[in-house]
């Protein structure tokens, strides 16, 4: 079976999924060679490799290694075999591959400008420029782009949209491949700043510039105009009419389905509607922001202002005063505009509780740039939502899947009930996903429960309340919203997710010096090699065909990631459905973007600080 790779590392946040397919072989090994240095005594030789030349010269390394090696013309998927006979991003790969989902080619290309940053290394600097290339040759005409691109053409990549992608069972993004660009999973934004970075280091480079002012455009293009969604983003843009617009259940069904089982996706084409999910405006409004500081790009203040405004519009009244996923931008079927809306089929049209702790946090930030308290008027409301539709103590001890979260996904509008998603099937062909109130047997790869911090919520918002006007009108004073000369961005974009206080003028940015222990550690296993490997989170299945179209009646993958072996989802190695040909197995080890992020961070921090 195949292996899907792990997801951001802990020390960035850039990454939100990530994923490794590995191959029905033996399980990959790759013990990392240990430095020596002959006549030192081994915390002698720890301190020689620990030197600034030392970490210098393993930075170099690793990097020319994923540079001259690992990169296909300076673009990334996730993951790979160390002789590079399978890759994969989200899924399995093409070796032609550009994966700008974090953490693909716009990640670990800010990881080589933070290096050269840090050192000043003109190595770094031509890798990175590389990386950035790729990207310009993968953006879209209309500005953005799509999570994946193939330097091999549109009809490889059709053809891999319509094997892999299809038949992932639990990756309906995957399943059609759309003609136009995506906000989701912050692929445009986190590759737009790392062409506004690049760009600010060359402004004579026309295809950065190029590159940056066409995606600028398209953000602002893009964003939603008039109405109750004014100021909002689609998940993705322009309209593309052949969109997914329904995701139908097949005529047969298991015997067990329960009669007030519920289909997804009952709001159409979910790409259009006002998008929350995944943090889609706050992405598109840092970036604005970027431009702002570094650019001088005043023009952008108001449509991050609108976006702001969308934000507090689109919250529920009470006493269900919080936020979905997606939003109605406009009147449908006889709902209004503004209301909640469905998403994929395993999103139903519910109130999600945590998407509206991140839009919490927006205002919180929203009043800290501007100065307007009554950005903070609504969140007492939210916050006494959240407060009466915590999980019961019976949901969680039933659930093992939700035992350890404190409220459920999704709250039905209206009853304020929980509501639980679930499927039945195999594949994607045979099977499908539904929803009622039963807390019990949920999906493994989408929670039915989150953990909601309330108390910190409510500190925050009472500390917050608590500023003096002298100390609001500081915060003002240093706002990229507050007119004035044009100031550098923080230095660094892939030791952590930068926040939109971080861009703050005045603000330090400092950097923890890590433990000798833990930079030693991270050049050992680097070892000669020049690269790090890594164990896959999970294992996919080879593409073999469509899935069967026979009904399954059992329940053998309603809580697993997988389904039947036609399934090309990604899923834990050591936990698949227990059912044969599946077997618990080890992880491959990989060679993984995330794992070079993270440790090529502790060489950044050692080397900046």
């Amino acid at each position: 079976m195949n292996s899907p790779a792990k997801k951001s590392p802990p020390s960035s946040a850039l990454s939100r999924r990530r994923l490794v397919q590995a191959a029905t072989a033996a399980p990959l090994v790759g013990a990392a060679s240990g430095l020596t240095v002959a006549g030192l005594t081994s915390s002698a030789a720890a301190a020689t490799a620990t030197s600034a030349e030392g970490v210098r010269d393993a930075m170099l390394r690793a990097a020319s290694y994923m540079d001259e090696t690992v990169s296909y013309e300076g673009a990334y998927v996730w993951s790979y075999r160390p002789d590079m006979s399978l890759t994969w991003g989200e899924m399995e790969a093409r070796r032609t591959m550009c994966w700008v989902q974090p953490p693909g080619t716009p990640t670990v290309g800010h990881a080589l400008l933070d290096s050269y940053v840090a050192t000043g290394e003109k190595r770094f600097l031509d890798a990175a420029r590389r990386t950035g290339r790729a990207l310009v040759r993968a953006q879209r005409p209309e500005g953005g782009w799509n999570y994946i691109h193939d330097f091999a053409g549109p009809k490889s990549l059709k053809r891999w949209y319509e094997s892999i992608g299809i038949n992932g069972w639990r990756l309906e993004e995957f399943q059609h491949l759309y003609d136009n660009s995506t906000f989701d999973d912050a692929a445009t934004s986190t590759a737009a700043q790392l062409i506004l970075r690049l760009h600010l280091l060359d402004p004579r480079d026309r295809g950065f510039k190029r590159s940056l002012n066409k995606v600028i455009a398209f953000i602002t293009d893009a964003q939603i105009s008039g109405g109750v969604g004014d100021g909002g983003w689609p998940q993705r843009w322009p309209v593309d009419p052949k969109a997914t617009t329904e995701m139908p259940w097949p005529k047969k069904r298991p015997s067990w389905l329960p009669a007030d089982a519920k289909p997804g996706m009952v709001d159409g084409d979910y790409t259009q509607h006002v998008t929350f999910n995944d943090n889609v405006l706050g992405e598109n409004i840092k970036l604005m922001l970027m431009c702002v500081v570094s650019l001088g790009r005043d023009d952008l203040v108001e449509p991050v202002r609108r976006a702001m405004e969308c934000v507090r519009r689109m919250q529920q009244s009470a006493p269900q005063a919080g936020w979905g996923l997606q939003h109605l931008a406009e009147d449908l079927d006889g709902r209004p505009a503004g209301a909640v809306a469905a998403g994929r089929s395993y999103e139903p049209r519910a109130l999600a509780t945590h998407t509206t702790q991140t839009n919490v946090e927006q205002l919180f930030t929203y009043f800290q740039l501007t100065g307007d308290r009554s950005f903070l008027d609504g969140v007492p409301a939210a916050l006494d939502w959240l407060a009466s539709c915590r999980l019961t103590d019976q949901q969680k001890a039933e659930n093992p899947l939700i035992a350890s979260r404190t409220h459920p996904t999704f709250v039905e509008p209206g009853t304020n009930r929980a509501l639980f998603v679930h499927r039945f099937g195999s594949n994607i062909v045979n099977g499908a996903y539904y929803y009622d109130y039963d807390h019990r047997d949920t999906l493994s790869h989408y929670s039915g429960g989150r953990s909601v911090p309330e108390a910190r919520l409510r500190s925050e918002y009472d500390r917050l309340r608590a500023l003096s006007d002298a100390e609001v009108a500081d915060l003002v004073a240093r706002s990229p919203l507050t007119p004035g000369e044009s100031y550098d961005l923080p230095p660094f974009f892939s030791l952590h997710d930068l926040g939109l206080l971080e861009l703050l003028r005045d603000t330090s940015h400092e950097v923890d010096r890590p433990d000798d222990a833990e930079v030693a550690e991270v050049i050992t296993d680097l070892g000669e090699k020049g690269y790090w490997l890594s164990s896959a989170e999970a294992i996919t299945n080879p593409f073999r065909g469509p899935g069967t179209k026979h009904p399954y009646d059992g329940k053998a993958y309603m809580s697993k990631h997988v389904g039947d072996t036609f399934d090309t989802s990604p899923y834990p190695a050591n936990n698949p459905p227990a059912v044969p040909p599946y077997q618990p197995a080890e992880p491959p080890q990989l060679i993984n973007t995330s794992t070079f992020v993270e440790n090529l961070g502790t060489l950044i921090r050692a080397s900046a600080s």
